[in-house]
């Protein structure tokens, strides 16, 4: 067993995210054209010419597909939000954080468009993602509490605020432009909830 980045573990790895970002691509498909509730995983494992039981083994449910590259975004704000200035205060760099991952996505404005509001119309969607978002306060609170200051003995209690409510205003901020198809500009909407929570 070899776990370099070209040895057979590194190239199993690699192969199951390439099967795994096929099976997400060809599902997005389906739920796009069908709507999610109407998709199964049946058709998933059939637009992809894999078993349904092989399907099973890269992805539990079609919460999964769609949520599943939502953990990983966590892990690009974490990224996102330490490559910015230490000396940066930490509502500036939430947010710029947060357009970083925005502007990471592969998908169109339409598609993204279109994509969240299927997340927003399906309940089970929305408790996962609710959920999955959780796991972002995780990774985001250590780099705040750090710019909040080591002396600062609630800076863990402060930062852990400070990220929910950035969370909270960027959900705001997309729950708008998804009622307006589109068509308000989700930054404005995100700094008008900010100021709102800031006084």
């Amino acid at each position: 067993m070899n776990d370099r980045e070209g040895g057979p573990t590194g190239l199993r790895e690699r192969t199951r995210r390439a099967v795994q970002a096929e099976i997400v691509a060809a599902a997005m498909r389906l739920f796009l054209e069908r709507g999610f509730e109407a998709t199964t995983m049946e058709q998933i494992a059939g637009e992809i010419g894999i078993s349904r039981r092989s399907l099973f083994r890269y992805f539990g449910t079609k919460e999964d597909i769609v949520l599943g590259d939502h953990a990983a975004h966590g892990t690009v704000l974490r990224a996102a939000l330490e490559a910015r200035p230490a000396s940066e205060a930490p509502w500036p760099a939430l947010r710029a954080a947060l357009r970083a991952l925005v502007e990471s996505l592969p998908y169109s404005p339409q598609d993204f468009l279109r994509i969240t509001i299927m997340l927003h119309a399906s309940p089970s969607l929305r408790a996962r993602q609710l959920e999955k978002r959780q796991q972002w306060t995780e990774l985001l609170v250590p780099d705040i509490a750090k710019r909040l200051g080591a002396t600062d003995p609630m800076a863990e209690v402060r930062a852990r605020a400070l990220v929910a409510c950035a969370l909270a205003c960027s959900e705001v901020a997309t729950e708008t432009w998804v009622r307006s198809n589109g068509t308000v500009d989700m930054e404005e909407v995100f700094d008008a909830a900010v100021a709102a929570v800031r006084g």
